[in-house]
């Protein structure tokens, strides 16, 4: 595994049962290229494989973006096959970071554009300062989006919704991005405080649980409720057969506190 000290657009720290992963391109608004894939991509692994860490919180350095897309400078130089690959390997970080198996919070502190808002959708809860702006501007630059937002826009906001702003370039607000549910929740101050909170709320629950809970989810949401319920009644039946669960039912019965072994 790659050594997570050498990180150089990424500032990685955990504490307390949670990583912090903060893109650290202030002066580009946090854009993405290569190596700042390839640190995301160093750290959410790092992450997943500690088991100390039972989530991530992810933002961006500054008071101006999350992420503010990718790097226009670095793609205006590629050609048709490295757009490709680039394309697919910015793709394989983000289905990391959305099956990482512990939830994921995006505290979203600006613009989030293009391949930032493919990161945003990523991740399992997006909580968002009210200065926030969200967008899929690819078609204004000739392109279309290529890091999941033409998959992960309409099964969050629906077809409709995600066709006018993938091909309208359109920039949403804050409000409009928490009517529309491509957000959680708005917040007034920092939405990285926000997130640890919202952290607390689920660090303190099993693992297993958690992760079940987010497959079901994932894995029956275009499938037939006939077929999706059985994916969930499969999950179900793991979880119960966890040590977390016979601990949680038998704190239940005993009036008390359960404690978690992955929790």
């Amino acid at each position: 595994m790659a050594d997570i000290s050498a990180l150089a657009n990424v500032l990685y720290e955990k504490k307390n049962g949670i990583a912090y992963v903060t893109l650290n391109r202030p002066k580009v608004l946090n854009a993405l290229n290569t190596p700042t894939w390839t640190d995301l991509k160093v750290a959410f692994e790092d992450a997943r494989t500690d088991a100390s860490v039972h989530g991530v919180i992810l933002t961006g350095a500054g008071d101006k973006a999350f992420i503010a897309g990718a790097d226009i400078s670095e793609l205006a130089h590629v050609d048709a096959y490295e757009a490709e690959e680039s394309s697919r390997f910015g793709q394989g970080v983000l289905d990391l970071i959305e099956n990482l198996g512990k939830p994921v919070i995006a505290a979203i502190n600006g613009f989030a554009l293009g391949g930032g808002c493919e990161t945003a959708m990523a991740c399992t809860i997006r909580i968002a300062a009210e200065h926030a702006k969200f967008g899929q501007p690819e078609v204004k630059l000739g392109l279309l989006p290529g890091g999941g937002g033409t998959q992960r826009l309409p099964r969050l906001i629906g077809e409709g919704r995600a066709l006018e702003l993938i091909m309208t370039g359109r920039t949403v607000d804050a409000d409009e991005a928490l009517r529309i549910g491509l957000v959680n929740r708005l917040v007034e101050g920092d939405p990285v405080q926000a997130g640890i909170a919202f952290a607390r709320e689920f660090t303190r629950y099993g693992l297993p649980a958690l992760r079940f809970a987010r497959e079901a989810v994932h894995r029956a949401h275009d499938l037939p409720l006939h077929d999706g319920l059985k994916v969930e009644a499969d999950l179900s039946t793991l979880a119960y057969a966890t040590d977390d669960a016979k601990e949680g039912m038998a704190a239940f019965m005993e009036k008390r506190k359960p404690v978690f072994k992955d929790g």
